[in-house]
């Protein structure tokens, strides 16, 4: 169960250091999972739930030394959205779901590529959900009375600014309140937790000089229970997963992507190294036991294991220590959370949607005005706008698009020759003229992956160029680093297309391309006599397969052998030509 690695040298000195980072979590993880359970539309026990259970097993089966798991503000807006569509059994059974897919994930060793999204992806949806967040808790700050919550950005806005008017100076004045010691508390005693304190204090405000002047857990959604539920299995049939089976990828690829990008951070802060696959399998052990409790989906939390290395720890002993400590403060302290005001979850949220926001990452990408701008844009808006999933989907999808069009803007196919003006007459591109070319040898540079997206441009070059029907074409290629089968079709159609007049060299092949041409038998048909490692012993061959007659009286001199080609021949020809005048006169 415990990875050697992650207890590597581990000794009875550590406990004290994971302890006391996991009694500081496991502090900081209460109001943040009942916040976040409340903001995705279910009972804050929920999130309490899953933060005992989901934090447990995620230190105990993950992968990362320092992961902290549990509920997690990037979930809100798809577990809202779920939540509102099928229902909280539903959200249940979606979460099981995605538990085996992240296990399935791990199990196939797919942890790895996740590395694959693209940044500007993983920064648009996460800035758009930020977004979301932070004004979703723009009522609950405002204490506005009669609002309606919509999974769609643009009507949740539209009800905030229709009740505006009703908003409550008590609410504001416990959320103010609740802010400003978030925001101090950290420069003040760095090491006690704003949220858990600015809770604390805007509470007990509350409740000494306005009671029941402003709602609270309580009033909203009854007592909270002080012990976790009976297990409980969700029904399940073919129909339900089918309808679920979308919802469930999306929790999973998101809960991947988060739990992931957050052991980098680990990895990063503590110059150690996590093991993607077993994360993926703790991830998922994890999602599929906590619906059984009630819990809501979870994944790695960032902020909470960044607190938990900074604040000492060692192992992943800190993070199960941090369940328990939320487990004993439910079975202890439940019942005063109903005295909470829900005006002071809303700071809460807010500050983590702005410190998730990643705006100076955002800025800086769009600085650039590249295709990663528009990528970003993009996912940003379709998040806030339309929804998560639209958003990743179109997202990528643009990002592999635009990343074809730049590969195959790196596909140069030139004609090539000796330069003259070199010391040693290397190959070169650009020195091709009307003067200064061999009718019978051409030659091409191929540079760059050839691959789908730059296979046509490959084939059409080439063709256009040979129309006058050259002898020979050599195609140097020692800097195609890549091909695929449709790179190999375009090169095929080149070499069956030039064979029936010419033969066609290849000089420089690299191994991948190389194995791709046996894989297909092109191979045998260039002709194994015709492949050579540099382009000088290419040429050379070529040379002696020429129509040396073509070179009577050429003038282009490509190559150094012109000379003797042209100039013997030459002068032969004209001693010829004397000889018959003469023998006329």
């Amino acid at each position: 169960m415990f990875s050697e690695n992650r207890f590597h040298q581990y000794s009875i000195s550590s406990l004290p250091k994971d302890f006391l980072s996991g009694l500081i979590v496991g502090v900081i993880a209460i109001p943040l999972g009942m916040a976040f359970a409340i903001a995705s539309g279910v009972k804050p026990e929920y999130g309490i739930y899953t933060t005992v259970v989901a934090g447990i097993l995620i230190s105990l089966f993950g992968g990362s030394k320092y992961q902290i798991g549990g509920p997690t503000g990037a979930f809100i807006p798809i577990l809202f959205g779920i939540v509102m569509t099928y229902g909280y059994e539903n959200l249940l059974i979606a979460g099981f779901m995605a538990g085996i897919l992240l296990l399935l994930m791990g199990i196939f060793k797919l942890g790895s590529l996740i590395k694959y999204i693209p940044r500007p992806v993983t920064i648009g949806f996460t800035a758009g959900i930020a977004v979301t967040i932070f004004t979703g808790q723009i009522a609950s700050f405002l204490g506005l009375e009669g609002i309606e919550r919509h999974e769609e950005f643009i009507l949740n806005l539209k009800e905030i600014i229709v009740h505006l008017g009703s908003f409550n100076g008590y609410s504001m004045l416990t959320a103010a309140i609740c802010l400003i010691t978030i925001l101090f508390t950290p420069k003040l005693v760095p090491k006690v937790p704003g949220p858990l304190i600015g809770l604390l204090v805007s509470t007990i405000a509350a409740f000494i000089f306005y009671p029941g002047e402003v709602a609270t857990i309580g009033t909203a959604y009854g007592q909270i229970p002080s012990s976790l539920p009976q297990l409980h299995v969700p029904h399940m049939n073919l129909e339900i997963i089918v309808k679920l089976i979308k919802p469930a990828f999306v929790i999973a690829m998101l809960g991947g992507i988060e739990s992931l990008l957050s052991a980098v951070v680990a990895d990063g802060i503590t110059n150690s190294r996590h093991n993607s696959n077993k994360e993926l399998i703790g991830q998922g052990i994890a999602n599929m036991v906590t619906p059984l409790f009630g819990g809501i989906p979870a994944t790695g939390a960032l902020a909470r294991t960044a607190t938990n290395i900074k604040s000492g720890a060692v192992s992943p002993l800190s993070g199960i220590i941090h369940g328990l400590v939320v487990l004993l403060v439910l079975l202890f302290f439940a019942p005063y959370a109903s005295y909470i005001p829900l005006a002071s979850m809303a700071p809460i949220l807010m500050v983590v949607a702005w410190n998730m926001s990643e705006r100076k990452v955002f800025a800086h990408v769009l600085k650039t005005k590249s295709t990663d701008s528009l990528v970003l844009v993009v996912t940003f808006l379709l998040t806030v706008f339309v929804n998560l999933t639209t958003a990743v989907e179109v997202g990528l999808v643009m990002a592999a698009l635009l990343f074809t069009k730049r590969m195959s803007d790196l596909m140069v196919t030139s004609k090539a020759l000796p330069n003259r003006g070199h010391k040693h007459e290397k190959m070169a591109s650009g020195v091709v003229t009307d003067t200064y070319d061999c009718p019978q040898i051409s030659i091409f540079n191929v540079e760059g992956p050839l691959f789908f997206g730059a296979a046509d441009t490959f084939e059409k070059t080439i063709m256009d160029t040979i129309h006058y029907r050259p002898k020979i074409l050599l195609l140097r290629m020692g800097r195609v680093p890549f091909m695929d089968t449709t790179g190999e079709a375009n090169l095929s159609s080149i070499v069956r297309h030039f064979s029936k007049n010419g033969i066609v060299l290849i000089s420089g092949m690299n191994p991948q391309p190389e194995s791709v041409i046996k894989k297909t038998g092109l191979d045998s048909i260039i002709g194994e006599e015709h492949f050579f490692e540099h382009t000088g012993d290419a040429i050379q061959y070529g040379l002696s397969q020429i129509n040396q007659n073509k070179c009577l009286g050429c003038r282009h001199f490509a190559f150094r052998e012109c000379k003797r080609l042209s100039g013997n021949e030459a002068e032969a020809a004209e001693a010829r030509s004397q000889k018959k005048l003469t023998a006329t006169f």
